[in-house]
Formats: structure tokens, C-alpha cells, sequence
């Protein structure tokens, strides 16, 4: 896999099992060798280096304007294929190129993630160290590799072989085991780990080895036959295995035909967390198995990642795309087109891209136990820091020869190497990385142990955990956790994780054994209330989950209330605007017998100020925990109060009207409609329709309380609902109905000739009406729960305010501060100027 970039690093992964060598005739050039056994692990492993890069360039505050790219190579757990793929990436040589618009090659690339073995890593270090190119390794422990003389530029950020030897002896210290057996296998990793092993122990006084046997490469019956003879006529009951999961799965075999059992075991990380040998038929054998792990580590986001992975239909199994398409085809059992020659006929289905990896069983999206993962992450992590401070050099001030800084246009593979080594940052998962003087990181390792059920299930747990201190390793070991096979043991705790605690659910994780599983906090509005619960149950319909969901507390009630600073304020002007109302009544009714008061129809002017006050009083309905009653009240006291204020300013705009009309000749006909009781008569009648309309609402679908859950699941809100929507429809539309009468009513009287032309003030009054109800519409539709009610109060008052400033606004100006201007001349008009 490659991806284009500014700076571009390698990786190398075990992404297949094993190779096939082609036959030599030594008549024609052999065909490359060809990966086989798919590692769903390994390529997970490619992956996560994949994901780090993109998180990397998606940061800003990290390698800001430079672009990572990656080069991603297989390297088939095979070292001829794997130091290939090395020097490719080191030399930028390439035998494949993608012919687009330019031949474009695999770039050289500042830095090498991998290799996972130590064998591999040693050869591959060994040519790259000439050319100090820096390679960090996530999986290689062999302690060799420390030797900065040897491998000058290699890093890693799993721990050393030597300091998990010195782990394991703490524990045979801890618990007294001095007679031990010990096995390694047949490579680099297996005999380093012997020789750092017996000088440890040597120098430690913890003990001696009853004897120390190199397990053999494949399936040697003689080699483990003799092997498991010593260790059944061995005195030490207590094995230490430095080895790989195939040789234990093969040893296995041979400890169960030959019934070897009483064996404390001891595993190193390389097989510590496997699977397979977790069965019924070997737990006898291998039970109560204590060993060392690799830190487990937490990548957010990386699951979302993984589901994001798509294969390339235009190219493939060409370069850049087989590793995807490989894994694609191992993972659905299908083939891309064109398949390879009988693979439709017997049944063999293609695959087209979009299959759907959560429809599938697979352990690669399950990312529960990040191990090499994390190492991986902190290895691509290690040499962006490492480029972003060579990046930051002040020009003058660098460490290299007069000063130099490292630069974008002319980097350098061993100015990068300088700074890994000086290289200290803190992952999201609180985890410090940093490389002493012999590239290894600070170590850490988790300390593991096999629980066997009397019902035949297992279980691996954590017991405790070795670090790096001041003091040397420290270890730290729960022994009330560790399961014994043995007569006399102790109660285990028999958990693969952690008790889930009250307040989350168990969630079995796939691919892996149905006593692991992952604690998911109960989703909102669900609980449980105790240890280890299979569901989270539902809280009752008003009661929602506390935020530990281990409990059910009452949800909270949501309405417009007094108490709130929104409910005071409206409050305070709907008391207010009565007041005001009262007020100009009074003055009203003081000076009724002046001319301006007069002259504006003083019975309807009184009426329409009634009105008013009790439009602001109704706005109070609105506000409180609403009930039946307030519900059923509020809008009929809203549209009757409202519809007998128009209904005023309609008859008086109608008045106004009819009066200039008789001022003209033949016109004196029109008045004997408007007379006083013809006024009162019209007023009545208009608000009877509307308390017709209301009782009709109320009587056929009332308006009622109710509980509201759909805005937020942890509150209540209490609303009113309106019960029929034709019904509040009708409502308004008759409101609305007089209004726009009254408007064009006014604005046609609006230039009568008059001094005082009351026209006007009723024009700019349904003006203001108008355009607050017509703006109440969308907004009170879009408004949720109280601040629908505010929304409606608020329109409520405006309008009501907007009435009584403009209508009486200038009146009482004229009765208060400008008397002179109250009298009939002035207000007729035959003022003579002056």
C-alpha cells in the first residue's frame, strides 16, 4: 500500500503467514515466491499505521503544512521477502509503476516502521544502520538489538527481552520459585532470551534452571518426544517458554499424549494472549499459566477507520491495492474480477466492493485489545515528533555541523535519528514514550493469567503489572486474583476484564472466547444495578437514568414558570402594560369632558382600554405549570380579549369614516348607522362570533396538558396541547380577519382632512398588530416546548403594547403637556395661525 506524501515512511507487516518457494529447472527465470495464509492480524497492524498517519496530517498543532505518505509492505513472515521490501523502501527502487499521467515509483522514506520479528529486524537493521536510516520496531524484543554499536538506528517501542527476563525472575523471587525449567525456540528472539536469562538469574541469586531446552522449527516428533520426557522426570514443576504460538501449539500435543500435568507455567508476550491453546482438552495441563504482556493501549476513532477500508476495483491486485484486495477477498470468501479459471464454476462468488464489514465475523474490527496496535501507533507517533522538532530548528541554532538545521527540502535520515533519540511525548491513553541511550522504550508490561471454570470455560486476566522504577523492575501482583491448578488453591478472580460495574452492560466480544467481553455503559434512559448485568432495563416513563445509570431519578419538569428570569420578565410587562392601561383609563376618564377625548369616541375608547388590560392579563395564563383549566382559559380569554380590541378600533375606524362622509353634501344618511348603540351593538356581535368559535374548540377537542418527552429525554416539558388545530386556526384567522379590516379601513381614512386625523394612529396601531402576528407564526411553529408558550406571551404583549402606545400614546401627550392644543378649535383645524 502506498500513499503519496511530502515525507513518506515505510512499514513492513506480517500481513501473510507464510511463502511458497518456486521450482528451480535452472531453464528459465523463477517466478517470485507467493504469500500464502492470510494474517487478519497483521494486516490490522498495516492499518493502524494507515490510521496514525491520517490522524497525523489531520492535526494541526503536529507536522502543521507537511503531509505524511506511507509505504506498506508484506512481508510474508519470511526474512528473504521482508529484507527486500526493506531496501526497496531505503532505496526508492521499484520493479512496479503506476503509468498515469507520469511514472510515478515507491519514494524513498525517512523512516521504517517494523519489522515484527527479531530475526528479521536484526537483518534488516544491520543494512539500514549503514545508511542511518531509523527503524522502529513495535513487536522485536531480542535484547541484541539494544547494541547501539550493531544497530545504530534502531528503535522500538515494545519493551526489551531483557527487561521482561528480569520481569519474570521478580516473580520466581515473589513467590519463591528457584528450581525452574526453561524452553525457548530456535531463533534470534528464543536464544537471546536463554543467554539474557541464565546470566540475569546467575547474577540475581534467584534461582537455577533444572534444564534448558530449544524447542524445534515444524513438526518433530523425536525432538518434542525427548523434550517432554525431561520436563515429566524434572523435579521443577515450574516452565518459563520463550517461544511462538505454532511450537506451543506442537509441544501441547505432546504434553497431553504423555499426560503431563502439575506444571505452573509461564509464557513470555509472544504467546501469553493466544487463543487457541485455551480449550477444554489442555486446560488440565496448562491451567493457572502466569505470563507478560504487552501493554494494552486505547485508539480512539480507530474502529471507524477500519470500516472506512474500501478495496480499488480499477486496479486490482496491482501495485498499491493487493494488500487490501487480498484481505478483501480473504474476508468474504469471494474473488475480484477476472477470477482465476474455476473459481465461478464451482460455486465461487465476486466480489464487488461493497460488502459490509459489520455483516461479517471477523477478529479485524475487533479492537478490545490493542497491543501491537498501540505499538504501532506509538511508533508512527515516535517519528512524526521526532520530524516536527527537526522541522522547529531555529537556522543557527541547530545541533548538526556549524549550527545546521534539518530541512523539508533536504532531509536527512540521520538528522532524524538524532532527534528520535531525544524524542518524549504522552499518548491520548496517558502512556509516556521516549527511547533511552539504547533506543528501547520505558518498559512496561502487563502480568497475565489463565483462570480455568469448573465448567470447562476460560478465562485470561489481568493479575498485575511490571515497570521500569527508580528502585529497578517494579512489580506489582494481585495474588487474591490468581487461579491455581492445583488441590489446595486459592478462589481466582474469574474475569478475562474488568467486573462490569453497576451502571453497564456485558458485550461479548467476537472472535474471541464468550467469558471476555467489553463493559458498555448503559444507554441513556436505561439502567443496571448490579455487578456483571447481561441488559440494562428501562427506567419508567418519568423517571430517567442517573449519570452513573445505575439508578432511576425523576426527570426534570420543564415549563414557563414565575421563577425563571424568562417567566419574570414577561411577567413584569404584561403587569406593567395593565397598569399602563389603568392609568390611561383613569386620565381618560378625569379629562372626558375635554374635546380630544370627546372628539375619539370616549365610550369605545374606554371599552378598547378594557380590552387592553385584559390582553395583558391573559398573557399570565401562558405562564406557570400549566393545567386543564389554565389550557382550556388561555386561548379563549387570549382570542376573546383580542378580537373585542379590534372590534373596537374596527368601529372606530368605521366611525371616523362615516363622520367625513356626512361632513359632505347628501352624505347625512350614513351617521344614522353608527350611532352609539349600533357601535355597542357591532362590538358585541364580533365578539360573540369569536366566543362561538372558542366554546366550539373547546367543547369538540379541548385544549389539555401534556408531557412532552421528544425535545430532550431527561426533561418533562409541560405544554399545552392546542387540540385542534383547525380550531386554533380559526382562532387566529379571525383575528386576522378584523385586523387587516381595521388596517385598510384606517389607511383609507388616513389623509381625511383634521387636525387631529385618529386615522392614522389606527393605520401605524394594526400596522404594528399586524406584522408582530404575521412573525408569531414561523416562530412559534419552530419553537420547542416553554419557549413556544414565551414566544406566544411575547407576541401577545407586543402587539397589546403596540396598540395602546400608538392609539393613546399622543392623546394623553396632548391632555398632559400640550392643554392648549386640547380644545375644539385646534382640534377642528380652525386655529388661525399666527
Amino acid at each position: 500500500m502506498h500513499k503519496p506524501g511530502d515525507v513518506v515512511l515505510g512499514g513492513l507487516f506480517k500481513v501473510h503467514h507464510t511463502s511458497v518457494f518456486p521450482e528451480l529447472s535452472f531453464t528459465s527465470e523463477p517466478n517470485q515466491r507467493t504469500c500464502q495464509r492470510f494474517v487478519t492480524a497483521g494486516f490490522r497492524h498495516a492499518m493502524t499505521m494507515a490510521f496514525t498517519i491520517d490522524e497525523i496530517n489531520k492535526n494541526s498543532h503536529l507536522l502543521p503544512n507537511v503531509t505524511l505518505g506511507y509505504s506498506l509492505y508484506d512481508n510474508c513472515a519470511t526474512l528473504v521477502i521482508g529484507f527486500r521490501a526493506a531496501l526497496s523502501l531505503a532505496s526508492g527502487r521499484e520493479e512496479q509503476f503506476i503509468l498515469d499521467d507520469a511514472c510515478v515509483g515507491t519514494p524513498p522514506v525517512l523512516g521504517v516502521v517494523g519489522d515484527s520479528s527479531s530475526t528479521r529486524s536484526i537483518a534488516i537493521s544491520t543494512v539500514l544502520g549503514l545508511y542511518r536510516v531509523p527503524m522502529v520496531s513495535y513487536f522485536a524484543t531480542c535484547s541484541c538489538l539494544s547494541d547501539r554499536q550493531k544497530f545504530p538506528s534502531f528503535f522500538r517501542t515494545i519493551p526489551s527481552d531483557a527487561f521482561q527476563v528480569r520481569a519474570m525472575i521478580q516473580i520466581l523471587r515473589h513467590f519463591g520459585w528457584t528450581w525452574t525449567g526453561l524452553l525457548v525456540s530456535d531463533d534470534d528472539y528464543g536464544l537471546h532470551a536463554a543467554h539474557s536469562f541464565q546470566s540475569d538469574m546467575a547474577q540475581s541469586g534467584a534461582g537455577c534452571l533444572a534444564y534448558l531446552e530449544v524447542l524445534p522449527w515444524g513438526n518433530d516428533p523425536a525432538g518434542l518426544r525427548r523434550i517432554v520426557d525431561v520436563m515429566r522426570k524434572s523435579t521443577a514443576r515450574v516452565v518459563i517458554v520463550f517461544a511462538h504460538e505454532n511450537q506451543m501449539i506442537n509441544l501441547m500435543e505432546e504434553v497431553v499424549r504423555q499426560n503431563v500435568t502439575g506444571l505452573q507455567w509461564m509464557a513470555s508476550e509472544a504467546w501469553i494472549a493466544t487463543t487457541v491453546l485455551q480449550t477444554p482438552q489442555l486446560m488440565p495441563y496448562i491451567g493457572s499459566t502466569l505470563g507478560i504482556a504487552i501493554r494494552r493501549g486505547e485508539i480512539p476513532g480507530f474502529r471507524d477507520f477500519l470500516l472506512q477500508i474500501r478495496p480499488d476495483l480499477q486496479h486490482n491486485n496491482s501495485y498499491g491495492n493487493s494488500m487490501v484486495n487480498q484481505f478483501w477477498e480473504y474476508t468474504f470468501q469471494c474473488r475480484f474480477a477476472p477470477p482465476h479459471a474455476g473459481w465461478v464454476e464451482a460455486g465461487g462468488s465476486l466480489c464487488t466492493g461493497q460488502e459490509d464489514l459489520e455483516n461479517v465475523e471477523t477478529e479485524f474490527l475487533d479492537i478490545s485489545n490493542l497491543r501491537p496496535e498501540y505499538n504501532v501507533y506509538k511508533a508512527v507517533y515516535a517519528l512524526a515528533y521526532a520530524l516536527d522538532d527537526m522541522l522547529q530548528c531555529k537556522p543557527g541554532g541547530g545541533p548538526f555541523s556549524g549550527n545546521s538545521c534539518g530541512t523539508l527540502q533536504r532531509l536527512e535520515s540521520w538528522q532524524l535519528v538524532h532527534y528520535l533519540e531525544k524524542v518524549n511525548f504522552t499518548t491520548p491513553f496517558g502512556d509516556q514514550v521516549s527511547f533511552d541511550e539504547n533506543g528501547d522504550a520505558i518498559p512496561i508490561y502487563d502480568v497475565m493469567n489463565w483462570l480455568w471454570l469448573p465448567d470447562g470455560r476460560t478465562k485470561i486476566q489481568n493479575v498485575g503489572e511490571v515497570k521500569e522504577s527508580a528502585k529497578g523492575e517494579e512489580l506489582t501482583l494481585y495474588e487474591d486474583k490468581i487461579f491455581w491448578n492445583s488441590e489446595s488453591k486459592k478462589a481466582p478472580k474469574s474475569v478475562c476484564s474488568e467486573s462490569c460495574p453497576p451502571g453497564t452492560r456485558m458485550a461479548r466480544k467476537k472472535g474471541e472466547s464468550e467469558c471476555c467481553f467489553d463493559c458498555i455503559s448503559c444507554s441513556e434512559g436505561k439502567i443496571s444495578n448490579k455487578t456483571d448485568s447481561m441488559e440494562c432495563t428501562n427506567c419508567p416513563e418519568d423517571f430517567w437514568s442517573s449519570p452513573q445509570r445505575d439508578h432511576c431519578v425523576s426527570k426534570k419538569t420543564e415549563f414557563l414558570s414565575y421563577h425563571e428570569p424568562l417567566g419574570i420578565c414577561l411577567t413584569t410587562i404584561s403587569l406593567l402594560g395593565t397598569f399602563t392601561c389603568a392609568v390611561v383609563l383613569w386620565i381618560f376618564i378625569y379629562y372626558h369632558n375635554t374635546p380630544i377625548v370627546r372628539a375619539n369616541n370616549s365610550e369605545l375608547s374606554f371599552l378598547l382600554l378594557v380590552s387592553l388590560k385584559l390582553c395583558f392579563l391573559c398573557s399570565l395564563l401562558f405562564i406557570g405549570r400549566p393545567r386543564l383549566w389554565t389550557c382550556q382559559l388561555r386561548h379563549a380569554a387570549f382570542g376573546i380579549s383580542f378580537v373585542l380590541c379590534v372590534s373596537c378600533i374596527l368601529v372606530k375606524t368605521m366611525v371616523v369614516l362615516a363622520v367625513f362622509k356626512a361632513s359632505k353634501p347628501g352624505g347625512g344618511t350614513s351617521l344614522k348607522w353608527f350611532g352609539a348603540g349600533q357601535q355597542r351593538g357591532t362590538v358585541m356581535v364580533l365578539t360573540s362570533i369569536q366566543a362561538a368559535i372558542c366554546t366550539a374548540w373547546i367543547v369538540s377537542a379541548s385544549p389539555a396538558p401534556h408531557k412532552n418527552t421528544q425535545y430532550h429525554n431527561d426533561k418533562i416539558a409541560y405544554e399545552c396541547v392546542v387540540g385542534s388545530t383547525v380550531g386554533f386556526a380559526v382562532l387566529l384567522g379571525y383575528i386576522g380577519l378584523l385586523a387587516v379590516l381595521s388596517f385598510l379601513s384606517a389607511f383609507l381614512a388616513r389623509n381625511l382632512p383634521d387636525n387631529f386625523n385618529e386615522a392614522k394612529l389606527i393605520t401605524f396601531s394594526m400596522l404594528i398588530f399586524c406584522a408582530v402576528w404575521v412573525a408569531f407564526v414561523p416562530a412559534y411553529v419552530n419553537s420547542p416546548g416553554k419557549y413556544a408558550d414565551a414566544v406566544e406571551v411575547f407576541a401577545i404583549l407586543a402587539s397589546s403594547c403596540g396598540i395602546l402606545l400608538a392609539l393613546f400614546g399622543p392623546k394623553c401627550y396632548i391632555i398632559l403637556l400640550r392643554p392648549e392644543r386640547n380644545t375644539k378649535k385646534a382640534i377642528m383645524g380652525r386655529v388661525i395661525q399666527s
